[in-house]
């Protein structure tokens, strides 16, 4: 037990940095070993709040300096990557600093809150006294369930003497489980993906089909946040925005004549996938997401325009009902 607080500490400052290793079973460990005496529960809750502190506030910098490209990069690391962005701006926008009270305890939103907090410019007061809340809840709930199963198992004495002599193995056996788990979950959404996306060059012929028929393209939707449109708010020729949890709701109201087209601006088009999938098990069979999304759009040269939501403030309908209904033109020519 010579070096638990500093294993402890570098752990969960390592992961807390984005490498995909979880804390949770070293948590459980800590808590059960702090039963027996042979560790300090307060002690190791200062070393998981140093370690908190630490990476979060250096990604709450980051954030604040370089936005989307942070962001990408974690979520290019995390293993939960279908729940990273998306979720936890929309966590922000409704929630605000509160999100960072439970943030740490949803695989994928933990990796991104603190850079996200950065991004809408959260004072940096106000982010440490949230986050450091949030670490305390996050930690405490983990360290008290193993101190709970530690005092269980100080009620038998063979027991007991087991745990102790096994606790590493058990440490072993936790980790590998949890991590097992998630890359499991992970290739198999990554799979899925690769059946239905798009390529760039796919969706371009479709539109100049259409044209050249006289048909109606394909109807477009950009499923960016808010805050992903602040480095370039154009969009693909005859995209709308609808946010991913408004197009699930308003199903009904999705053309079923033509083809859907998602895209986002996550690694490995996670948020269209997720909304493509969602509308494929209502039985919206011919909805895609664009491999690359607004990104891989850009790259290869393809048109972007200008977004103009004509609609009045106060007897438009809403975004859905525009983006939903026949839509009329809502962009300008290209710039």
């Amino acid at each position: 037990m010579k070096y638990a607080y500093l294993i402890l500490f570098v752990w969960v400052l390592v992961e807390q940095f984005g490498v995909p290793i979880p804390s949770i079973p070293l948590l459980l460990t800590a808590g059960t070993l702090s039963a027996t005496h042979k560790l300090s529960a307060f002690v190791a809750l200062l070393c998981v709040l140093a370690a908190c502190v630490i990476s979060d506030s250096m990604w709450y910098m980051l954030g604040r300096s370089y936005g989307n490209r942070v962001l990408k990069l974690l979520c290019r690391f995390s293993l939960e990557a279908s729940t990273c962005v998306t979720k936890t701006e929309g966590y922000f926008t409704k929630r605000g600093p509160v999100t960072l009270l439970f943030a740490k305890f949803v695989p994928g939103l933990s990796t991104v809150a603190a850079p996200i907090a950065g991004q809408t410019g959260m004072p940096f007061g106000r982010f440490l006294i949230y986050d450091l809340a949030g670490s305390i809840i996050w930690a405490e709930a983990y360290l008290l369930a193993g101190r709970f199963f530690g005092d269980i198992a100080k009620k038998s004495a063979p027991f007991l003497h087991m745990l102790g002599h096994f606790a590493g193995v058990l440490f072993v056996v936790m980790v590998i489980g949890f991590f097992t788990a998630r890359v499991v979950k992970q290739q198999r959404f990554i799979a899925n993906v690769k059946r239905m996306r798009l390529e760039p060059e796919e969706l371009m012929e479709m539109i100049d089909e259409a044209a050249k028929l006289g048909e109606p393209a394909p109807f477009i939707v950009d499923l960016r946040h808010p805050l992903d449109y602040l480095p370039d708010p154009r969009v693909l020729p005859g995209a709308v925005r609808v946010g991913p949890t408004e197009l699930a709701l308003h199903s009904d109201r999705i053309p079923r004549d033509r083809d859907i087209i998602l895209y986002c601006t996550c690694p490995s088009e996670e948020t269209s996938a997720k909304v493509a999938m969602q509308l494929h098990r209502m039985g919206i069979n011919r909805v895609r997401p664009l491999r690359g999304g607004f990104d891989g759009w850009k790259v290869a040269g393809f048109p972007l325009i200008d977004y103009v939501d004509e609609a009045a403030p106060a007897e438009a309908p809403s975004l859905v009902q525009i983006a939903l209904g026949e839509p009329e033109n809502h962009v300008n020519q290209p710039a």
